[in-house]
């Protein structure tokens, strides 16, 4: 049996972290909990995250209708098409912090095998595709993604990042936050090193020695001159020389030389 109480703090606590980090601004954002099989905790519509009470929390069931008198979340679809698809995850966490919203809105996936942690926990964070937010093609954008990721970038919008508990999906949106600002100033820098692929994998074979247990697809990109086919643990196999190759290749540096100043950002048909 969970403590419905406790956990109505837990969310209020990260609530107040989330908008204190810049995470959220004004009503934005959401969090939610499982309660029961058939009843989920979530944050309550048009309250600013830095402000919520135990009180003010919604409860609905797994279609979505409210069971109290709180209006909850409006983007509580795309939490309940997450824990439909992922019985295992108990917690989802969603914002728009300003590094990692910056990386979805420029179409910029965080993929490749660059920083050591996050290649020993979340793997690649992959980009959804833009779908309205507060509707069901918001949820249907991770589609894709969601047996694979524990944390995704959505496309002109924000992050979301799952979790065993609220706390385990809070610190993974922390951590893609953390990590698209080192991203950002590593291109600021002259562009972030790829690790080749067996030093990634040997961060992938500590996953164990971290208690790592959550879904982990390894990177899109292991080394400078392959993208997919031979990288850790992922599933989309891109043959070298196809077009799908070729076409990853030119996208990833003409986002670094977009990020550099070098060209002005293109417009994708």
């Amino acid at each position: 049996m969970k403590d419905e109480q406790n956990l109505r703090e837990q969310i209020c606590e990260i609530g107040r972290r989330m908008y204190a980090r810049g995470f959220v601004a004004a009503n934005d954002g959401n969090l939610s909990v499982r309660l029961s099989d058939d009843k989920v905790l979530t944050t309550p519509t048009g309250v600013s995250k830095g402000f919520m009470t135990p009180e003010s929390m919604a409860i609905v069931d797994m279609s979505g209708a409210p069971l109290d008198a709180n209006r909850p979340s409006s983007e509580i679809r795309m939490h309940l098409f997450v824990y439909r698809e992922r019985p295992e995850v108990q917690a989802v966490v969603h914002a728009h912090p300003i590094y990692a919203t910056g990386f979805a809105t420029a179409g910029l996936a965080l993929e490749e095998c660059v920083a050591a942690e996050i290649i020993a926990t979340l793997g690649s964070i992959p980009l959804a595709r833009y779908g309205t937010p507060s509707t069901e093609d918001l949820a249907e954008s991770l589609r894709p993604h969601i047996h694979r990721n524990d944390a995704f970038l959505l496309a002109n919008h924000g992050v979301v990042a799952l979790g065993r508990d609220l706390w385990e999906a809070y610190y993974r949106l922390e951590r893609v936050e953390h990590y698209a600002h080192i991203i950002l100033v590593s291109r600021q820098l002259g562009g972030e090193k790829i690790l080749p692929r067996p030093e990634a994998e040997k961060l992938f074979a500590l996953r164990g020695k971290y208690g790592q247990t959550g879904l982990n697809p390894g990177c899109a990109s292991c080394e400078d001159e392959c993208l997919g086919a031979a990288c850790l643990n992922y599933e989309e196999k891109y043959v070298v020389g196809s077009d799908d190759h070729l076409g990853r290749i030119v996208d990833r540096i003409v986002g670094r030389l977009v990020a550099q100043g070098v060209v002005p950002p293109q417009n994708k048909m």
